[in-house]
């Protein structure tokens, strides 16, 4: 349930807002937003360093994204595929 609520969540500013750039920002708010309330909870449950998690966390999602972002952009100028 908490995936699904997540997804409805990071795709929601695609479908609410007109600008592509707009909604991407967005979208990473609340990717970090979630990250955030997440490494939260786990610090609190289990006593751990919530500052450590958190950046570690945050900094691999949106390192996955950037990269996946430049990847779209090295396939649409090698091969040409429009989005």
């Amino acid at each position: 349930m908490a995936y699904i609520f997540t997804v409805v969540f990071l795709i929601l500013p695609f479908l609410l807002l007109g600008n592509p750039f707009v909604s991407l920002a967005t979208s990473l708010a609340i990717a970090v937003a979630i990250i955030f309330v997440f490494n939260y909870y786990i610090s609190v449950a289990k006593d751990l360093d919530f500052r450590r998690r958190f950046l570690e966390m945050a900094m691999i999602s949106l390192g996955v994204a950037g990269i996946s972002f430049l990847i779209g952009i090295a396939v649409k100028q090698f091969i040409g595929i429009e989005l």
